[in-house]
């Protein structure tokens, strides 16, 4: 996606843009959480959506810079925001991916290769892709499925959003 580009560190946000839909898009309530490295960088960014009145989150979305520990995952374990959106959901069943299938998708003029990813817990649907700033975008929802209409909602949120007040 080329209308990204890498922020100047700043030591309070993350230093690449983070790719999510608007909190104002959005009817519920919205966490963020920071994966802060020792050395103060930061190591991704995920948002929590919640649609469900404080009972868990909808949705998981997460940006996981190259070089992000939260990237390695061992085979056939699931991505890191979707052991996030099973801790939120207090699901502590074992869940573990079945299969990946790349999909070709449609954002704008960018042509996305997105890979969905089956799971052992049929009511999570995930799909991840990578950006041009090498950031890995991955989507995990709770519930419902993920459908190419959502990749048009996402856009670079501010950086204001993510600093300490």
């Amino acid at each position: 996606m080329s209308f990204l580009r890498r922020r100047s560190a700043t030591p309070a946000g993350p230093d690449f843009d983070v790719l999510a839909m608007d909190p104002g898009d959005w009817p519920g309530n919205l966490g963020a959480g920071l994966l802060p490295a020792p050395d103060g960088t930061c190591q991704g960014v995920f948002l929590r959506y919640d649609l469900f009145g404080g009972r868990g989150p909808a949705m998981i979305i997460g940006n996981l810079p190259e070089g992000s520990p939260a990237r390695e995952v061992p085979e056939g374990q699931v991505p890191f925001e979707v052991a996030q959106l099973l801790l939120a959901l207090e699901n502590d069943e074992e869940v573990t991916v079945v299969s990946t299938e790349d999909v070709p998708v449609m954002q704008g003029d960018n042509l996305l290769i997105v890979r969905r990813v089956k799971l052992s817990e049929s009511r999570i649907s995930c799909v991840q892709f990578d950006r041009s700033d090498n950031v890995l975008v991955t989507i995990a929802a709770w519930d419902r499925p993920i459908t190419d209409d959502l990749y048009a909602l996402l856009k670079p949120l501010p950086a204001e959003l993510f600093q300490q007040g």
